[in-house]
């Protein structure tokens, strides 16, 4: 199924609609428009739990020539930084040593990076080093998934740092399959999370933490904008985020309506494997990106209809 899905994105463009690109020069090439749309991007080096500790410098290395190479290309970007990539699963003093010196190349360019969460396993390492690594440099942010248990609680603690401890907080749903001990395990149930936490995060003059609301979740996008005209937050306060290629016509009318937007990028060899966890971690995945490529074709068609 795996080589499968390798020869059917190549063939037939699959992997270039989600996927930017399998090289760093080819992803810049191919978000370079985007920039020049106005939409800032954040760039995710698609890979996981490496096994050695050169290989996790590797990815030190990697993430910093991201970095500058956003700058160089002159495009409105920071980069998405996975813990597992920089050695979290055999030496956590390496982890944070290398996640150290990341935010301290990004602070040298007047950039940030944002900590992507992984499964429940890492969650409270990677509270942790965050709240390590934002201490000396104060330019990190972190994902909290609304299908845990547990994030409400983190989030609270979050936002009670003072600024500039006050960490950037990108709240997301949660890809990952886990157990009923540690997860809610029906959309009702996340969903209402995801609004609970959005209630908790998004606060007037000032006083809540940047937010990246980061959903495809048409209900909870109204939900968040009825928030933010409620509160009268200002374009510093908040932004929507979305993946590469998933509801484009969503992202049109988010931007539309002038919210501040950032688009996901990933890429990287690692693409096909990536796509393939992400499925088999929990099925809904699947539907997702079904759903979501059928609501956009329908859009399409219905405006076509109204041209003729």
């Amino acid at each position: 199924m795996t080589n499968w899905v390798a020869r059917l994105g190549k063939t037939h463009g699959f992997a270039r609609r989600f996927v930017a690109g399998e090289t760093l020069d080819e992803t810049l090439r191919s978000i370079t428009p985007i920039s020049h749309a106005g939409r800032r991007v954040i760039l995710n080096h698609l890979g996981e739990n490496v096994a050695t500790p050169n290989e996790a410098r590797q990815a030190r290395d990697s993430y910093v020539e991201m970095l500058r190479s956003l700058r160089n290309a002159g495009i409105d970007g920071n980069i998405a930084v996975k813990l597992t990539q920089l050695g979290l699963d055999f030496d956590r003093p390496l982890c944070l040593s290398l996640t150290h010196e990341i935010a301290a190349a990004a602070a040298s360019l007047h950039n940030s990076i944002e900590i992507d969460m992984e499964g429940s396993g890492y969650t409270e390492a990677t509270l942790q080093i965050l709240e390590e690594v934002q201490r000396e440099h104060g330019n990190t942010g972190v994902a909290l998934q609304a299908y845990l248990l547990r994030s409400q609680a983190d989030l609270e603690k979050l936002a009670a740092l003072k600024p500039p401890l006050k960490p950037k907080i990108r709240l997301v749903k949660g890809a990952y399959r886990e157990p009923a001990s540690v997860a809610f395990q029906t959309k009702s149930e996340v969903d209402a999370n995801y609004r609970r936490l959005l209630d908790t995060l998004l606060r007037p003059n000032g006083e809540g933490p940047v937010v990246a609301i980061a959903t495809h979740d048409p209900a909870l996008i109204d939900y968040a904008c009825a928030r933010i005209r409620q509160l009268a937050l200002t374009a510093g306060q908040y932004e929507f985020q979305m993946l590469l290629g998933i509801r484009r016509d969503l992202q049109q009318k988010v931007i539309s309506q002038g919210h501040p937007f950032r688009v996901y990028v990933p890429f990287g060899e690692a693409w096909v494997p990536y796509f393939m966890r992400r499925l088999s971690e929990r099925p809904a995945n699947l539907s997702f990106v079904l759903r979501s490529l059928l609501a956009e074709g329908k859009k399409s068609e219905k405006e076509s209809s109204n041209l003729t």
